[in-house]
């Protein structure tokens, strides 16, 4: 067990806290004991930040490209450099092991790294005129950006509403969790110690509507990005366009795997249920509904439960820990409606199905087989330790129930026809598809979804051009 650091707001290069602001209680999911108090930014804080951010995105836009790429691979080192100290932070706050922990604060510096490079790889073009006309196309940092993130990886979502608007040049104001506060401090404190100056990096805290409606009533930001729930993206989305300010939003999913019987079925299991329980299942790209081949589906269905009644669910503290309790209490009420429903609507329950004890949010890790498309799991994100499992007929009916829902982020498929591959990355609509494989990130690969799943995208270069306008220049002699 780690000591929880104190919390506060970084407005200006500043820490602020105290001075008769409200403040809400961080809760340790593993005991649903309070292990800290969180300032809330007050309207003064808001503006204040704003201010900042309009000079900030002045002084950073007019940053040399060596200057602010060497700022941003030494952020990188200083989060390898103190991930011992910020990784049982995260699992105190959010309750991941720790080993996961330190995997996300080692992936955020590897996504700073990547946006290093890419700070210097940001080209424009010249267009083919007659003699003595000259079109030049530029790409100019879009302005202070305004960044929300949801709590389930408390600095991968924090580092990627920051990482691509640095690289571009802009300004920006996160409000990371209230909920899971820590990592996104720390992510800001290791920039600002790296060298971005105090107005280009602010981390705000506060009620989430009332600080959203407040940074984009002002006309100082000019983009909004957000993960989260499709709900709330859909309202900050509203929000943005009163004042047509660009939009990045990376919102729900529920990730369909289409099995075939021609794939390895040990390895699928191997690979997938990992993947299924990780972070107790509280990740958007998280593999849900199984939709298994029928010659397939009995011995991948009694492989799926075998496997999952040997996860170890406790603490992340200790050492042989594969899987935390969900982040607040918020998680076993919902999985038990959705799990209920499901049951009323005749799934089979194969395992799981119940929280563990009265201490904490722990939940079993569950598998429903057999489950109705009219039960609310399949069309509602669970965003918990919860395997859908359903036998297929044959690839277009996997495809048409894959494609069913409003959402569109990752997918995933196991196939050895070299065909089928190409028709599947063809025809699943979705942002993300992993083929005989449960990864579907990496620092320079695009990442969001379709449809309700959100648009835009980081990561990759394509998060960098995403806070960054073309400007068309026409010149004659």
């Amino acid at each position: 067990m780690a000591d929880y650091p104190s919390l506060h707001l970084l407005i200006g290069g500043e820490q602020v806290t105290g001075g008769g602001r409200e403040t809400e209680e961080v809760i340790d999911p593993a005991t649903g004991e309070t292990i800290g108090t969180l300032p809330r930014a007050s309207t003064e804080d808001l503006d204040r930040a704003l201010d900042g951010a309009k000079r900030g995105f002045r002084t950073w836009r007019d940053t040399p490209a060596d200057k602010r790429a060497a700022i941003l691979t030494k952020a990188a080192g200083l989060l390898k450099e103190r991930v011992s100290q910020i990784a049982p932070a995260i699992t105190r706050e959010q309750g991941k092991p720790v080993k996961d922990a330190m995997g996300e604060v080692i992936y955020s510096a590897m996504l700073l790294e990547f946006y290093a490079g890419e700070i210097k790889r940001i080209y424009g073009r010249t267009l083919v005129r007659p003699t003595g006309q000259r079109v030049e196309v530029q790409y100019h940092p879009i302005g202070p950006v305004a960044g929300f993130a949801a709590w389930n990886f408390p600095m991968i979502n924090v580092v990627r509403k920051i990482g691509g608007a640095l690289a571009a040049g802009c300004s920006v104001i996160v409000k990371p969790s209230e909920e899971t506060p820590a990592g996104g401090i720390a992510l800001v404190q290791a920039l600002l110690d790296a060298g971005v100056p105090g107005d280009a990096v602010q981390c705000v805290f506060g009620v989430p509507d009332t600080v959203s409606r407040h940074l984009l009533g002002s006309p100082i930001i000019r983009k909004v990005t957000f993960t989260g729930s499709t709900a709330v993206g859909k309202h900050l989305a509203r929000l943005a366009a009163d004042d047509l300010k660009v939009a990045t939003m990376e919102l729900g999913g529920h990730g369909p795997v289409l099995v075939f019987n021609d794939s390895d079925v040990d390895k699928v299991l191997d690979t997938m249920v990992a993947a299924k329980y990780r972070n107790a299942g509280q990740v958007c790209v998280s593999p849900t509904r199984f939709l298994i081949e029928e010659d397939v589906f009995e011995r991948f269905r009694d492989g799926f439960v075998e496997r999952a009644r040997t996860v170890k669910v406790g603490s992340g503290f200790e050492e042989d820990t594969q899987m935390g309790p969900m982040a607040n209490a918020r998680g076993p009420d919902s999985l038990a409606k959705l799990i209920g429903n499901a049951k009323d609507k005749g799934a089979n329950l194969l395992t799981g199905g119940e929280r563990i004890g009265n201490r904490g949010f722990f939940h079993e890790p569950t598998v429903l087989s057999e489950v109705p498309v009219d039960a609310d799991i399949m069309n509602n994100e669970p965003f918990g330790p919860v395997a859908l499992l359903n036998p297929m007929k044959d690839e277009d009916s996997m495809i048409e129930e894959a494609n069913r829902l409003p959402y569109g982020l990752a997918a995933y498929a196991w196939t050895q026809d070299p065909a089928r591959r190409s028709r599947l990355a063809a025809e699943i609509e979705t942002g993300m598809l992993a083929i005989n494989g449960a990864n579907v990130s990496g620092v320079d690969a695009p990442f969001g979804g379709v449809k309700w799943s959100g648009y835009g995208s980081e990561d990759g270069r394509e998060g960098v051009m995403a806070c960054m306008v073309p400007k068309t220049v026409h010149e004659a002699d």
